[in-house]
């Protein structure tokens, strides 16, 4: 079975965002499972595909919002009303769909679509419905976009939130109505996307690496605890102000913590033994110095990564049950807490007492449960595709 692994970023090989590490491991296991993938999409500027035999480029393109200028998000934003698109989408429309259709075209024979996440499904929505499809769906983008809405700082931006969920809950529904099966990230995404029966669609587990973590030397402790993201998506800047503001004023002074990433202006933290570091050489590196690893997600849908990847590498954690979303089994030096001092408690009692686990064994389960999901999509869509050429 030949697919068109359609998405906005093609892999480079990086894997510097949940994204990236996501459609790492779904390409991965969808090549294991025997099926040939061609991916299609376009590559951030200055980067080159890992796999450039089987993936087609559209060209180079930078949609991150962060570090855009004010009249570039105007020009999105002016673009996106007219259009009638999300702005995340129209961010994409630099191609014309012709040139969407001869890149189709030289992909060669196909089964079927891979249309990865409704970011690049909805710049080019009509352009997908020649072939039978599986639709991945990231997070549920209308729920997030409500969530961002209701955190807003202005009235603009919660007009332009409010806009985006409108627009995102009917496109999630066209998509998931034409496809043939969908991939979810996690359980209750399912349910609210509509596509709750077995039948219609799987929960993909994930994996961050390829193989389990080789890691086996001791540990050297720079820090009690360690954040490392993109807190310039919303979702993510949701969770951090949550910590900063409801958990950190929990912890005794000399409590150290350490935030790398990107971030965004505006945070701070009078907290003396908080220090925000900016990005770092080794993530893994970083995490592996902290005594535990708090997991704050409060917002957003789908799975966090980051708590895939503590668990992979057995790191003690503290995690709010929103965290946890996605995840079927919980290590047992996981600790979940929503509320903000229990949160704080549990931080300074697991660094005070710091307790590894084999995480290898988390791993082997996700991508036994990971391949099992996508062989139930393929033998769908094949059965489709049989029925269709009948």
């Amino acid at each position: 079975m030949h697919l068109l692994f359609a998405t906005s970023i093609v892999p480079d090989g990086a894997l510097a965002s949940g994204y990236e590490i996501a459609n790492a491991a779904i390409i991965d296991a969808l090549r294991r499972a025997g099926a040939r993938v061609t991916v299609m999409g376009f590559i951030w500027p200055g980067k080159a595909p890992v796999d450039p035999q089987n993936t087609v480029l559209l060209g180079a393109v930078d949609v991150r919002t962060e570090g855009a200028s004010s009249l570039r998000k105007l020009a999105w934003a002016g673009k996106a009303v007219l259009a009638g698109l999300t702005f995340s989408s129209v961010k994409l429309r630099v191609v014309t769909d012709s040139d969407i259709r001869a890149a189709i075209e030289h992909a060669g024979p196909f089964d079927g679509y891979v249309l990865n996440s409704v970011q690049f499904a909805g710049a080019f929505e009509n352009l997908f419905r020649d072939r039978p499809s599986i639709f991945v769906a990231h997070n549920v983008e209308h729920r997030s976009a409500e969530e961002n809405a209701a955190a807003a700082g202005s009235a603009v931006e919660r007009w332009l939130f409010r806009r985006e969920a409108r627009l995102l809950k009917t496109m999630e529904e066209r998509l998931c109505a034409a496809a043939r099966f969908v991939f979810t990230l996690a359980e209750e995404d399912r349910a609210a996307l509509g596509v709750g029966s077995s039948d219609r669609s799987a929960v993909l587990p994930l994996i961050t690496r390829a193989e389990p973590s080789a890691s086996k030397a001791p540990r050297r402790i720079d820090c009690d605890a360690a954040l490392i993201g993109t807190w310039t998506w919303q979702p993510n800047r949701i969770g951090l102000d949550w910590f900063l503001a409801k958990v950190v004023p929990h912890l005794r002074p000399d409590f150290r913590v350490r935030i790398a990433g990107n971030m965004p202006s505006g945070v701070t933290s009078a907290h003396p033994g908080v220090e925000f570091v900016g990005r770092v050489p080794d993530a893994q590196a970083f995490v592996r110095g902290a005594a535990v690893i708090p997991l704050i997600s409060t917002a957003g849908s789908g799975v966090q990564l980051k708590t895939i990847e503590t668990f992979e590498l057995g790191l003690p954690s503290v995690a709010t049950s929103r965290s946890l979303r996605g995840i079927g089994y919980r290590p047992e030096n996981c600790v979940v807490a929503d509320d903000p001092a229990a949160f704080a408690a549990a931080m300074e009692a697991a660094a005070s007492d710091i307790r590894d686990v084999d995480g290898s064994a988390f791993h082997r389960r996700q991508v036994k449960a990971l391949d099992a999901a996508i062989g139930v999509g393929l033998e769908k869509l094949g059965a489709v595709g049989l029925e269709a050429a009948a």
